[in-house]
């Protein structure tokens, strides 16, 4: 969005449409006042502002807007007379300058360079921050106690050769846990290599896993290395790997005791140093006694256990995310939203978190793009947030009665009728993927109008 600023009907009116024409979109002010105003409410790409107004000095506002959008451009626009006055908004901040009468073409081509320089600064900012926090196992957010303790795990196991299993709920960010682990060793330089186990049917997680040979398979026109072997003297994390077929659980226990493998359709084993880091959502251990899930191989994934609290458990670090997911969201959006309001933060204190951390970003994430005012407000959460809904009291009330389980039901149930079982929209609101809430809802036989009994037990 380009902010033009112009007293001049003709000119503002002739720049706006010149530019719309040129695939740019325009907001027009006329009086210093309201460019100042709109400053203060959304950020721009760049600004073209005429230093001559009636109500206002243009370079007070160059000024203004270099303390309201220290990173946007600000392109002069002055009559060849005044060419002193747009070299001194240039030592004072101003990127460029541009002389009346001017070559609309040229005026395009000017801002087309601007705001790709500003592009690609955005993005080296926004990558440098990415490098320094996959490095940094305190790019995990917290001052919580569980979640200190756990840094002190990974600072005391990281170097070793030991498998890890990371449980917890989904949303409570285990993966974050695998990759600090990873970063925090001496294999940080060797590859991180992250599969789901539940993204994908048997037979494809087999080859994703393990690679396959040319003509293994019917589709297998190239020979595919599998994660393991990408993986090689790094970590290979599985996510949800309390979702994989007995099959695989057999083939997997196999790496594990003989540190070798075969590609699908291959002959020869291949041998490669990877450190295997798996996580579950699941109970393994009910899974082990109900025999859904092999017991050697839970203890060969169970050598070093970590279980990662849910955010209802820590709510200390709420303040702190929400503040590290407005900086991060305002970067990849382009906003200036400055903080959160009391009562806002009250509500999101409140809540119970069913999908974590997860959720709880993608809540700042549409709160940061939908809000106008700069500091997000009540009116810029989800009103599922606002209002404590029947089944969610009733679970307050009766939380000692219920499991796990029927809790997550139950809120996957209201969430799915929430949003008219758009499956996609929902998913992206519990904070899970897709294939993630198509398989709870198969585990838990859920169907449209499938009402919980007023105190949400079954």
């Amino acid at each position: 969005m380009v902010l033009v600023v112009d007293d001049e009907d003709i000119m503002r009116e002739s720049l706006t449409a010149w530019l719309q024409e040129e695939g740019f979109e325009v907001e027009a002010k006329a009086t210093g006042a309201e460019a100042v105003e709109a400053l203060r409410q959304r950020v721009y790409d760049a600004v073209l502002l005429d230093l001559r107004l009636p109500d206002m000095d243009g370079l007070e506002i160059l000024k203004l807007s270099k303390k309201y959008q220290p990173n946007t451009p600000v392109l002069i626009i002055t009559a060849y007379g005044s060419v002193d006055t747009a070299i001194k908004a240039m030592k004072q901040g101003a990127t460029d300058y541009i002389t009346k009468p001017f070559n609309p073409e040229e005026l395009s081509l000017t801002l087309r360079h601007i705001m790709e320089d500003l592009r690609v600064r955005r993005e080296n900012i926004y990558l440098k921050l990415q490098l320094e926090k996959r490095y940094d196992r305190h790019g995990i957010v917290s001052k919580s106690h569980k979640m200190e303790r756990i840094f002190d795990l990974i600072s005391t196991i990281a170097d070793t050769r030991s498998t890890v299993l990371i449980q917890g709920e989904s949303g409570t960010g285990k993966e974050l846990i695998a990759r600090a682990i990873h970063y925090s060793s001496n294999r940080a330089h060797h590859p991180f290599v992250s599969v789901s186990c539940a993204a994908l049917v048997e037979s494809l997680l087999e080859s994703e896993l393990f690679g396959h040979e040319k003509g293994a398979f019917t589709d297998a026109k190239f020979l595919k290395r599998g994660k393991f072997e990408l993986a090689d003297g790094g970590s290979l994390f599985l996510d949800e790997i309390g979702e994989i077929s007995p099959k695989l659980q057999l083939s997997l226990l196999r790496v594990l005791q003989e540190k070798e493998f075969h590609r699908v359709g291959g002959e020869q084993p291949i041998r490669v140093d990877v450190r295997i880091i798996a996580a579950t959502n699941r109970d393994l251990e009910k899974a082990v006694r109900e025999g859904s899930f092999r017991e050697d191989l839970y203890y060969r994934l169970n050598v070093i256990s970590i279980h990662v609290p849910p955010l209802r458990e820590r709510k200390e670090d709420i303040p702190l995310l929400v503040d590290h997911f407005i900086d991060r969201f305002n970067m990849e959006s382009g906003k200036r939203v400055e903080g959160i309001s009391e009562e806002a933060l009250e509500a999101l204190m409140e809540y119970d978190w069913p999908g974590n951390v997860r959720e709880l970003e993608n809540v700042i994430e549409r709160a940061v793009i939908i809000n106008k005012g700069g500091i997000i407000l009540p009116g810029d959460l989800p009103p599922h947030l606002l209002k404590r809904q029947p089944h969610l009291r009733a679970a307050s009330v009766h939380q000692s009665q219920m499991t796990l389980q029927e809790v997550e039901r139950a809120h996957i149930l209201n969430t799915l009728e929430e949003n008219d079982w758009n499956i996609q929209r929902t998913a992206k609101v519990l904070g899970i993927d897709r294939s993630t809430l198509y398989a709870k809802i198969k585990r838990y036989g859920l169907k449209p109008n499938d009402r919980q009994p007023k105190n949400g037990m079954r």
